[in-house]
């Protein structure tokens, strides 16, 4: 293992450094099931779930039965007493004009809904509209100070609504160090674009989409961004965001950069250093109606009491929540039981505190066990805790999450996701290494893999965040087999009602990460180091600064 991180600590008054502990892994016993797992998973992904939605009776039925679980495998309530943290919400149901009004060059576009833009406000109030607002070619939307990047830079867009792509400058350059070549940083996350927009102070934000850089196609962004969408309530009603996010298709986005002039790779123009905002002299007119809910859903949290470091904590994460009921498929299911995404995490960080209580030495940080709420709708539970942490986030040691393990069995191959982040993936590799395995990165780097999960959200205040799941090389099927039913997963049952545990369902690969994380936990909750952020990674400056 590398040398971690060395962090000024202070202890009763006097500043030391706290070195590496380098003390040799052991392979630990495999003490978590895939029978274990698979009974979880079962109850979870049962249909009396009614698809663990949040704001449903599936959610009461699910929480409950996971706090049942943590009681039953010996953690206490995690939160004074409680085994649940309240996590307040909105719902807003937003319905655009059907037609986006584009005015100002030479022909007149006329956008109509869901099959050339969606869009949506998080402004609390019953109606938002652009009216006439002056449209800006912004890049990438990037303000990155440590790659001296800034699409915004000399730009005042208050009342104006900018136009930017997807991903970021470094996809496609040709140059891999260059923010991170084809790795997205958080950067190109559509998240991020909203975010700077709005702290730049622009009435509205179109992203141009484009299948290849965003890793989707337009039927999951058309999908994902219409009907009801949930939110974390704000005291300022989310006020301090754009009026309007959204985004065009890329046919929609050749033409409207085309009546400006702009023609061709527009992608390679926005990349060049010396790259400056583009007003487009023309304007977008647009109407959004909103309709408003609020409710209240909760996070789920056990605690396993360290024995001589008990202030210090090792986090393990998952979500609990997954799409509901909706329309009847072709079989005449209309419950999306969630079973691989994410019953299957849930199962694992239950199986993982059993073996924690059962454990013959009790561990010396506290290990904390979190099931969190509405990752579909955004990762809200987990982005909740991570800005109202029950356990302070520089005390907070790591995030081991887990999240839709394969049911394809175990693998000679381990995936980190975004590997190169952070020192946790040292860990992985040790062990894997005893085990005779070896350890991956993301297939798809370009795809932000690493920012899609609940782990991003502690990675945003600085805690180390690993997520891992199995690799492709299976270890009892031929080379084809691990890609073929990752394959399968993704076309056929993906957020779809198909998603469903069965008695056949092979669940060794599951309990082989679980096996990992809890054998890397164990190391992680026996030390009194704490591990870092890699050079490079966008994260480490806000650790070193919550650290001091």
């Amino acid at each position: 293992m590398k040398i971690k991180h060395r962090y000024l600590m202070l202890i009763g008054g006097l500043a030391i450094f706290a070195g590496c502990q380098n003390n040799k892994s052991v392979p630990a016993e495999k003490v978590i099931t895939a029978a274990e797992i698979k009974k979880y998973i079962s109850a979870l992904a049962n249909d009396s779930m009614m698809g663990r939605k949040p704001f449903t009776a599936g959610e009461d039925k699910a929480i409950k039965y996971i706090s049942e679980q943590f009681k039953k495998a010996g953690l206490e309530p995690g939160n004074n007493g409680s085994y649940f943290q309240d996590v307040p919400m909105v719902q807003i149901t937003s319905t655009p004009s059907p037609v986006m009004e584009i005015t100002g060059g030479k022909t007149p576009m006329s956008l109509h809904a869901t099959t050339d833009f969606v869009t949506f406000s998080r402004r609390e109030v019953d109606s938002v509209t652009l009216k006439n607002s002056p449209l800006v070619f912004a890049g990438y939307g990037v303000v990155a100070p440590e790659y001296h990047w800034n699409d915004y830079a000399g730009l005042d867009v208050k009342g104006k609504t900018v136009v930017v792509l997807v991903n970021d400058p470094g996809f496609k350059n040709g140059d891999p160090t260059f923010f991170k070549g084809d790795t997205m940083t958080y950067y190109g996350r559509w998240t991020y674009k909203y975010e700077e927009a709005a702290r730049q102070g622009a009435a509205g934000v179109l992203i141009i989409h484009q299948k290849e850089p965003a890793s989707y196609g337009w039927e999951v962004v058309s999908n994902s961004n219409t009907g009801a969408k949930l939110y974390l309530q704000q005291k300022d009603k989310h006020m301090n965001r754009c009026k309007v996010e959204g985004w065009i298709t890329e046919d929609m986005g050749k033409k409207l950069l085309a009546e400006a002039g702009i023609t061709g790779d527009f992608r390679a123009l926005a990349r060049k250093k010396d790259f400056k905002a583009i007003p487009l002299k023309q304007s977008v007119t647009l109407t959004i109606t909103n309709q408003l809910k609020y409710s209240t859903s909760h996070n789920v949290i056990g605690t396993l009491k360290g024995s001589s470091q008990p202030n210090e904590y090792v986090l393990y994460t998952a979500h609990w929540d997954h799409l509901g009921i909706g329309k009847p498929d072709a079989k005449g299911d209309s419950i999306y039981n969630g079973a691989v995404d994410n019953a299957d995490g849930v199962a694992a960080i239950i199986s993982v505190a059993k073996a924690f209580s059962k454990a013959k030495e009790k561990p010396k940080r506290s290990i904390v066990f979190l099931a969190v709420t509405a990752e579909e709708q955004g990762l809200l539970g987990s982005e909740y805790y991570a800005t109202h942490p029950i356990y302070p986030v520089n005390k907070t040691v790591a995030d081991l999450n887990m999240d839709a393990l394969g049911d394809y069995g175990e693998t000679k191959d381990i995936a980190v996701t975004g590997k190169g982040q952070n020192e946790l993936e040292d860990y992985v590799d040790e062990i894997a290494k005893a085990q005779g395995l070896t350890t991956v990165g993301d297939r798809h780097p370009g795809s932000g893999s690493y920012y899609r999960s609940d782990h991003f959200n502690f990675a945003k205040v600085g805690v180390p965040a690993l997520d891992i799941n199995n690799g492709s090389i299976s270890v009892i099927h031929d080379g084809s087999y691990g890609e073929a039913r990752q394959k399968d997963y993704g076309d056929n049952r993906y957020h779809q009602q198909a998603d469903n545990y069965t008695d056949t369902m092979d669940a060794t690969g599951m309990a082989q990460i679980a096996n990992i994380l809890y054998e890397a936990g164990t190391k992680l909750s026996n030390e009194t180091t704490f591990p870092g952020w890699k050079k490079g990674s966008e994260f480490k400056a806000i650790r070193d600064k919550s650290m001091k």
